[in-house]
């Protein structure tokens, strides 16, 4: 059966462009992840490695007009927008770079013998080692942050794994383009091209995560894709880590006193924040809940000025438009919500960004309404009117993990006063990330950054974005008793390499 050939699609069209490559066999993925395997050696050097990521770096910065071009063509983002994705990939890849410098993320811990202990204390020496073959599955949003050299790549590598990236299918072209730049980067420090692996097409995602030789995987997707490679992994004969981002409602609680503060900058703060990428950021406000009575009024018609002024835009695929549309009509259809912006179809290939009203009590308890909690992508929010905090309580105790979760509060909330530092309480065991007084679109590359949250936001506790990253690619090993001359350089008293460690329940720098 001959493989099926992978298409650049133009999303404004519906229409192929080029063809790109080939469906990877199950053998083609062997090769690939074989390959990779054979050369993880290669990234053992942490000074070699850090100069891979800045060659890496400075090949996305010099090629950015041609990957701009290409990334616009498959995804319809837009040349601001994709630049700057494109310029926090590459700062993204140098930040990591840097830490790779440091050595901070080896966490060198050392033990000398105390026979005075209970129980005595051997020589112990610990730090962190890499897994092997990171297994990278781009996500669709986020062509430059999010796939070939994206966060999770660029982490893996940092961390010392070759990676296997599968390519998504609404930017392949793309893919093969950053992919080249990533390998021309590899082979000027003398490490195989085979360091950074592509392969296409569903099957091969399959195959992938259930090759012996993966040691771990990262995903960013929808809920059903990623719970599905995510029970594959734990299935396997030898179970791996998966760190997935599967979905996220981000809810966004606006307090009465906030919302009689300073109702329109809000609602138009809100407008901006949903329609931001027409609706396809994986941090969307998707839940707002607004008080009912005139302050929230206020807010609404503020939000509804402002959506009504946002222009169709061009989803991803014609898939994800199809999906919106149908998505935003069921949602439309149920008893007690009103559209005061009608989201949908804005033309044969693109959408109109719109947001539903529902009160509070329709959310409190399990229902026909259970659909409003569910995240639709695209440009939607669900505005829930509530009467009171209790009201607020139900839905917000009634919601899944998410990536984000907000609040806005007023002046006088802010400095303690009210119930501001309880709402932010009850808010964070619903997220990753809470924001005061902000909107959740756009994340930061930063070392206390935090993207991740309870599922079904991600499959575990780790940050896809921010230094921490790291962390997900490594696992610790300890040895006892060793001699000297056989150590690690990393767990030598001297210190040959200058790394930060704690010695003897000291932490030198």
């Amino acid at each position: 059966m001959a493989a099926a050939p992978v298409w650049s699609v133009d999303p404004r069209t519906g229409k192929q462009r080029e063809q790109v490559a080939v469906e990877a066999t199950a053998e083609e993925v062997d090769a690939v992840v074989t390959a990779a395997h054979a050369a993880r050696g290669f990234l053992a050097d942490r000074t070699v490695r850090a100069a891979f990521l800045r060659s890496a770096a400075a090949g996305l910065d010099a090629a950015k007009d041609r990957l701009v071009e290409a990334a616009d063509a498959e995804t319809a983002l837009g040349p601001v927008r994709l630049t700057g994705e494109l310029a926090r990939t590459v700062y993204q890849l140098r930040a990591f770079a840097d830490i790779v410098d440091e050595g901070a993320f080896l966490d060198v811990i050392i033990n000398h013998p105390d026979a005075t202990a209970t129980p005595p204390i051997p020589d112990l020496r610990r730090y962190k080692v890499p897994l092997g073959v990171v297994a990278v599955y781009s996500a669709s949003n986020f062509p430059f942050a999010f796939s070939v050299a994206g966060g999770d790549t660029a982490s893996a590598l940092a961390a010392g794994n070759p990676v296997v990236v599968k390519a998504h299918p609404d930017h392949p072209a793309l893919s093969e383009l950053v992919a080249k730049v990533l390998r021309l980067a590899a082979a000027e420090h003398g490490i195989p091209e085979a360091v950074v692996g592509l392969v296409h097409g569903f099957q091969a995602g399959i195959e992938l995560i259930g090759h012996p030789l993966v040691a771990a995987a990262g995903f960013t997707g929808s809920v059903r894709g990623g719970r599905a490679l995510f029970d594959a992994a734990a299935a396997r004969p030898v179970p791996i880590p998966f760190h997935g981002e599967l979905g996220s409602l981000n809810p966004v609680l606006v307090t009465e006193a906030a919302a009689t503060e300073r109702a329109e900058e809000i609602g138009t703060g809100l407008a901006g924040s949903m329609t931001l990428g027409v609706g396809q950021f994986c941090v969307k406000p998707g839940l707002v809940l607004v008080p009912a009575g005139a302050a929230g009024d206020g807010l609404v018609k503020s939000l509804t000025d402002a959506v009504s002024n946002t222009d169709a835009g061009v989803l991803l695929d014609h898939r994800m438009r199809d999906n919106f549309v149908a998505g935003v009509a069921e949602r439309a259809g149920l008893p007690d919500v009103e559209t005061p912006v009608t989201p949908g179809a804005g033309g044969e290939h693109t959408v109109s960004a719109g947001f539903l009203t529902v009160p509070a009590a329709r959310l409190g308890e399990e229902g026909v309404h259970d659909l409003l909690i569910e995240e639709c992508f695209g440009p939607v929010t669900v505005v829930v009117r509530y009467e009171d905090r209790g009201e607020a309580t139900a839905v917000l105790s009634r919601l899944p993990g998410n990536l984000t979760a907000t609040v806005h509060v007023s002046a006088e909330e802010a400095a303690g006063e009210g119930l501001g530092a309880e709402i932010l309480a009850e808010l964070t065991p619903l997220a990753g990330r809470v924001l005061v007084n902000g909107w959740p679109t756009g994340v930061a590359v930063a070392p206390a950054q935090h993207h991740g949250g309870p599922y079904p936001a991600t499959t575990s506790t780790s940050t896809s974005v921010g230094g921490t990253a790291i962390e997900r690619w490594l696992r610790p090993v300890a040895y006892q008793g060793a001699p000297e001359a056989l150590l690690p350089a990393e767990l030598k008293d001297g210190n040959p390499l200058g790394l930060p460690r704690r010695f003897n329940g000291v932490l030198e720098r």
